[in-house]
């Protein structure tokens, strides 16, 4: 399901990544995105989550939107421009100020040896945002948006900080260029759980309050479930259903989907949720297998499945890659 490109912040078409492992004297083609697509609007800011197991293909889409791996075939757009057709002076001066990445470690993102606010300042200079003289007022700001101040971080080195300053930082860096989109890719995973929140909570208010789209990967479909407008799930390089939250994980349709309902608390604040986010191990055979990646652990699976690559079908107001659907009207 799709608005029109010039409607879209980021549209991705068709986007596939095919690896190539050498196993012995064999080479075998692993396909770890196939044939994604999905879109972030641009006439309103929006949380979309892409959320799927380890191993899925979701932060190789991130990796390819953010021009750090090279898609095999397919269409990335920002803002109506075909991102694999930019010339290295675009992308340096305009789409890297426009799109920043937050990674899923923190303290991987600085090093330990230089001091956490040469970053900021850093990012300020190299991206021309703001003249030397403002540059201090300019980073406090911006740190003031994730809840911290430059007294607080000056001086400092990243393990003289807890992993939720560190992240907070890590999100001021992004912020620092004024950008669009956020590409944050499992930004609560390395993090601990008293603290998640409070980072899901910030990414909310900077779509709300700084117009700051966020396209969010996780393996957690609680945080996808609280953060996200709308939510595309991949198995095995596919995306297998995609829509709002509120539809996809609150009323599933996909077999695979419906598998992860169990995960989702409920949102009755007077019912206590003790379950955990219990996504499937990863099976080789999904990203090989000629017909529904999902057919072997699938208890609806029709022999169709085994045989025949389902297509995408447009089914109560989001997309389901599923024979189930069949006789709805293709999307």
């Amino acid at each position: 399901m799709n608005c029109g490109a010039d409607e879209n912040l980021l549209d991705i078409e068709n986007l596939t990544k095919v690896f190539s492992l050498r196993q012995g004297f064999s080479t075998t083609k692993l396909v770890a995105v196939d044939k994604a697509s999905f879109f972030l609007k641009a006439t309103k800011p929006e949380i979309v989550a892409l959320a799927g197991e380890s191993g899925s293909g979701k932060t190789t889409v991130a990796r390819m939107i953010l021009g750090l791996a090279e898609p095999t075939s397919g269409i990335i757009r920002y803002k109506g421009k075909d991102l694999t057709q930019l010339t290295h002076r675009e992308r340096r001066s305009w789409f890297l100020k426009e799109v920043q990445p937050i990674f899923q470690n923190p303290f991987t993102t600085f090093s330990p040896l230089k001091r956490i606010e040469t970053y900021l300042f850093e990012t300020a200079f190299n991206y021309h945002v703001v003249e030397k003289e403002n540059v201090n007022q300019y980073v406090d700001d911006v740190l003031g948006l994730v809840g911290l101040s430059l007294v607080e971080i000056l001086g400092r080195y990243p393990n003289e900080l807890s992993g939720g300053q560190v992240q907070r930082v890590s999100v001021a860096r992004a912020l620092i260029t004024n950008p669009s989109l956020l590409v944050a890719d499992e930004p609560v995973s390395m993090v601990d759980a008293s603290l998640r929140m409070s980072i899901v909570n910030l990414f909310r208010k900077l779509r709300d309050e700084k117009a700051v789209s966020v396209l969010y990967i996780t393996h957690d479909l609680a945080t996808a479930y609280y953060a996200a407008d709308r939510v595309a799930i991949m198995l095995g390089g596919w995306i297998v259903e995609s829509g709002s939250v509120e539809k996809v994980l609150g009323h599933p349709l996909h077999p695979y989907t419906r598998s992860l309902k169990q995960s989702i608390p409920d949102p009755d604040p007077d019912r206590k949720w003790e379950g955990r986010v219990n996504l499937a191990i990863l099976e080789t055979d999904e990203f090989v297998n000629m017909g529904c990646k999902y057919a072997s652990r699938c208890s609806e699976a029709m022999e169709i499945c085994k045989q025949k690559i389902p297509a995408d079908f447009l089914v109560e107001e989001r997309t389901v890659k599923c024979f189930l659907y069949e006789d709805n009207n293709q999307a």
